[in-house]
């Protein structure tokens, strides 16, 4: 008699420790996009099929994975974006919070919950029905990215159902917000870095304990090959494209230099690696047994 056959299986769950902290990075899920539009817009057919031949990817579509961040410090459990949550429930993401529990944590345990901006894979998940999704979490996020989406004077027009669901889930929570500025501390160990473009207040936040490093990256890349190996190439998801850019350019060219450990929220899973810059161009490293070792 034939096995049965269940298809494609990744866990969703992955943890790394970094001197004292433990990293965990866990999948909410996973949509497929095309990638001409959102990404490579100025390029041809032919020259995409060549990029993506390449590295054996598909040339029409790509799949855009959604992962947020769960560090514990040891004093603090700190959650890095909510993810969809009930948004995309239906369409293959929006785990974020049941599958919390595969890395040993119930929504209750967080602590903070640090925003790295208002897009809807990352803020989403804030509410499951009408109450809190983290109901203990204190809230966290740059004050320029909340300023701009509650004024709404500088957000794009293609971000008008974006700004509607801010208002929604995020502006009547504004009391229960701590606003933070480039290099205000999140708690120990963690500190908030501007990283303006994708969106207008875009943060990053960097880990350092026992001397070792990471930068939890947002969205300053979008795209393991698209955004490294052609970070001036305008992406369809960045609020600020010129800005986006030069973030893009800077943090890449930072991150290498200095050999930093990268969590990136669209990156593949597990999101961690490092970023290698040869001939003018970046490539995404993979973290292999580095840190075990």
């Amino acid at each position: 008699m034939p096995a049965p056959r269940y298809g494609s299986l990744q866990s969703p769950v992955h943890r790394i420790v970094l001197g004292g902290f433990e990293v965990t990075t866990i999948i909410d899920g996973g949509l497929q996009i095309p990638i001409q539009g959102p990404f490579l817009a100025e390029k041809g057919a032919d020259e995409i099929a060549a990029i993506t031949r390449a590295v054996h990817l598909p040339n029409d579509v790509i799949e855009n994975s959604f992962v947020p961040t769960l560090v514990n410090t040891g004093h603090a459990l700190v959650l890095f974006d909510t993810g969809f949550g009930a948004l995309r429930r239906g369409n293959g993401a929006g785990f974020l919070r049941e599958r919390l529990a595969l890395a040993g944590y119930a929504p209750e345990d967080i602590d903070i919950v640090a925003f790295t901006h208002m897009h809807p894979d990352h803020i989403g998940g804030l509410l499951e029905g009408r109450a809190p999704a983290f109901a203990n979490a204190r809230l966290m996020v740059g004050r320029r990215e909340f300023d701009e989406w509650h004024s709404g004077d500088n957000i794009p027009p293609q971000r008008a159902e974006n700004r509607a669901l801010f208002m929604k889930l995020v502006a009547p929570l504004a009391d229960q917000f701590t606003f933070l500025e480039d290099g205000d501390q999140v708690c120990g160990g963690i500190t908030a870095e501007a990283a303006f473009g994708h969106s207008l207040g875009h943060m990053m936040y960097r880990l350092q304990s026992d001397g070792l490093s990471a930068l939890v990256w947002g969205d300053v890349a979008n795209h393991f090959v698209f955004s490294l190996g052609f970070p001036d190439s305008p992406a369809g998801f960045d609020d600020d494209k010129e800005a986006a850019i030069a973030t893009r350019r800077r943090v890449l060219d930072m991150v290498a230099t200095q050999g930093l450990l990268v969590i990136g929220h669209h990156m593949p899973f597990p999101s961690v690696g490092y970023v290698e810059k040869a001939a003018g161009r970046y490539r995404w490293i993979p973290l292999s047994y580095q840190l075990r070792v």
